[in-house]
């Protein structure tokens, strides 16, 4: 007795034996050497019976189901690979598929002779019905396919792009090619594989202009995080979706590569008000920096060494204090930096303030162009113009008594006691030697002071002890853009 004749005895069905007959040899040819008059057979006695397993979208399909039948497109096609199988001569052959609908993506399995057929005679965008077992697999849920069959005359509406942007990204997408503005790197870490061999994993952070998304570099490409830095753009190549904690990431392996580009990929954070920031909440923020603590290290539960540091970031709602976890303490952050800050955690701080913490999954990109430096204009990194502690305060066009030919320049300061790197000074050769008067909050404390009243900053010497936060005025001879203070009060 023939293939199809064995599965026919197991049917119970009105259909005679010719014309499931045909219906198999029907089923053969259309689907163009996928399937054997076995299968083809099965597929037929399915279609017989009931019709159980039938999901309504890839997105319903989970581990453990016993058996999910679905239609879905062809998005792409991976290699033909080999395996030895144990105690047996012949090698296994597996490809595998990624193919998507309208509500999400996966990767299904086809082995053996299925796996040939496919090489042969599959295209991308083609339509299949599927039948296969679901399980889960190193890019989340997949199907090893029993059955698969081409449907034609059916639509699912689903976009093929050659280059994607951060909001195209789903899970389980496969051989993506994206551009973007490196935001953030990572140093190169190394683990130890379960077959006792050492792996290499890195990451950077790419932003666009719909988004922004990690990118994790695996293996020979981890070195790219060495050698690729900040605001420049470029083309991941091959990448494949997968999901960590809740958030999805671009990965790269062997077959991809992240390559430089000398165009310009526009990225404008989303950032949150710094005044409205509330406990609980994950956002960005952006600011100037008005205060920098030392980098500490200390001590973990486990016996391993952490490190964080400290900066105070002003905009024109208010001002926090940001704790730089682990790798982010050693960003070059200085006094008078415009820097953006993403994915940080607002907590509970010292002395009841709020606090918002950096760790691994946020990015810090500094921006060190300073107001009235001849016009430079770094609205493509940030998304504004005004940088430094400039950034304050609301745009003012008119000018202060006496102030008729200042502008304002970061420069390097001494070090305070509290550990403040760098101080802002007033440059205003046309009041050189006048007796001048500010009022202002002291956002630096030390040698020298520097005090900003929303809109403008001073530098100021003086042997008075002030603290931060404190709001004072001075009056005194300005020299070469610092004011000697003669009277604080």
């Amino acid at each position: 007795m023939g293939a199809i004749e064995d599965v026919y005895e197991g049917l119970e069905t009105e259909v005679s034996f010719e014309e499931f007959e045909a219906a198999v040899e029907e089923k053969v040819e259309q689907m163009g050497g996928l399937a054997d008059d076995e299968t083809a057979a099965m597929l037929i006695a399915h279609e017989l019976t009931d019709q159980g397993g039938e999901v309504s979208g890839i997105a319903d399909v989970e581990p453990g189901m016993d058996e999910v039948k679905f239609l879905a497109k062809v998005v792409s096609i991976g290699e033909l690979r080999t395996f030895e199988r144990d105690g047996e001569d012949e090698d296994g052959r597996v490809v595998n598929v990624e193919v998507a609908d309208e509500t999400g993506r996966l990767r299904v399995s086809f082995w053996d002779e299925m796996a040939a057929d496919v090489v042969d005679s599959l295209e991308v965008g083609e339509l299949l019905r599927v039948a296969g077992r679901p399980k889960d697999g190193f890019n989340g849920v997949e199907v090893s396919v029993d059955k698969a069959e081409p449907a034609p005359d059916e639509e699912v509406d689903v976009q093929l792009l050659d280059s994607y942007q951060v909001e195209d990204l789903s899970l389980g997408l496969s051989d993506v090619n994206l551009k973007g503005k490196i935001l953030d790197t990572s140093e190169i870490r190394t683990f130890d594989r379960d077959d006792g061999s050492e792996g290499r994993v890195a990451n950077l952070t790419v932003g666009d202009e719909t988004g922004r998304v990690r990118v994790t570099l695996w293996d020979e490409q981890a070195d790219r995080a060495d050698e690729l830095d900040a605001d420049q753009t470029v083309e991941v190549v091959d990448g494949y979706v997968r999901e960590r904690d809740g958030s999805l990431e671009l990965h790269v392996g062997s077959r991809g590569a992240v390559e430089e580009l000398e165009e310009e990929v526009q990225y404008v954070p989303d950032t949150a008000d710094i005044g409205s920031l509330e406990i609980g909440q994950t956002v960005d923020i952006a600011g100037g920096v008005i205060e920098t603590d030392p980098k500490r290290t200390f001590d973990r539960d486990d016996g391993s060494q952490g490190q964080v540091r400290n900066v105070r970031v002003k905009d024109e709602t208010g001002e926090i204090r940001v704790a730089l976890w682990g790798e982010k303490a050693d960003t070059d952050v200085d006094l008078a930096d415009h820097v953006v800050f993403t994915d940080v955690e607002i907590k509970d701080g010292w002395q009841d303030d709020l606090e918002a913490s950096a760790g691994w999954r946020s990015t810090v990109s500094v921006t060190r162009d300073s107001v009235g430096d001849g016009g430079s204009d770094s609205t493509a990194a940030t998304g504004r113009s005004e940088q430094g502690l400039d950034a304050f305060g609301e745009s003012d066009d008119a000018s202060e008594p006496g102030d008729d030919a200042e502008t304002t320049t970061a420069e390097s300061a001494s070090t305070s006691g509290s550990g403040t790197a760098a101080a802002v000074a007033t440059k205003a050769d046309d009041a050189n030697g006048e007796t001048v008067e500010f009022t202002g909050t002291v956002v630096q404390a030390g040698s020298p002071v520097v005090l900003d009243n929303g809109t403008k900053t001073r530098s100021v010497r003086t042997d008075a002890r002030l603290r931060l936060g404190e709001e004072i005025t001075v009056r005194g001879t300005l020299r070469d853009g610092t004011i000697d203070a003669d009277d604080v009060f």
